[in-house]
């Protein structure tokens, strides 16, 4: 009889151990399905937010909206480093030497561009080496050669902008740029790109 006592003394204390255990995996069970829910509802009540920026602005969503919140900011410029690079004129050796400033809707647009320097370059030095003195030397040269680098510009961040969007024949200049005007002043975070240094020898 001594030895049934402790037994049943040792067999007590792991049914009791065995349902706090199983009260804990309850419990635990429960937040982590809670947790779950919660964040299920936040992710559905942004998406539908981030796909109708990506619908206006075919894009990133926050670029867009950093546009729209400050429309009457003054804007910041974004200036890069010179660009010389050799044309692909046949008939004699000649280079292009191009300075570039962007202008951003605001600081922390020029921050995020910031980062993406070396793509940007790249992509802007492959845009100028396809050029030869003739393209570059005529004033819609020159527009297109901006939309080009502005698609450049904004291509790291998302953006992708269509060729049939640069500046048309003069007879049809006019409903281009208003389609153009009507895409891209309310999305894209770069709204110029200016030359502060044109020399094409």
């Amino acid at each position: 009889m001594a030895t049934a006592a402790p037994e049943a003394a040792a067999a007590a204390p792991p049914a009791g151990g065995g349902k706090k255990k199983l009260i804990m995996i309850i419990v635990i069970v429960l937040v982590v399905v809670l947790i779950g829910a919660g964040a299920a509802v936040m992710l559905l009540k942004k998406k539908p937010k981030a796909e109708e920026g990506d619908e206006e602005a075919d894009g990133t969503p926050a670029a867009a909206e950093v546009h729209k919140a400050k429309p009457s900011a003054p804007p910041v410029y974004l200036p890069l480093d010179p660009f010389t690079v050799n044309l692909t004129d046949k008939d004699a050796d000649r280079y292009a030497q191009v300075g570039v400033t962007l202008e951003v809707v605001d600081q922390k647009t020029a921050d995020q561009l910031k980062a993406y320097l070396p793509a940007i370059r790249s992509g802007v030095i492959v845009v100028l080496s396809h050029k030869t003195a003739v393209d570059l030397l005529s004033h819609e040269g020159k527009k297109k050669l901006q939309h080009e680098i502005l698609a450049e510009a904004v291509r790291p961040l998302g953006y992708e902008l269509e060729p049939e969007e640069a500046p048309a024949a003069d007879e049809d200049e006019e409903a281009p740029k208003k389609k153009k005007k009507k895409k891209k002043a309310p999305a894209l975070p770069v709204t110029q790109v200016l030359f502060s240094q044109f020399i094409v020898q």
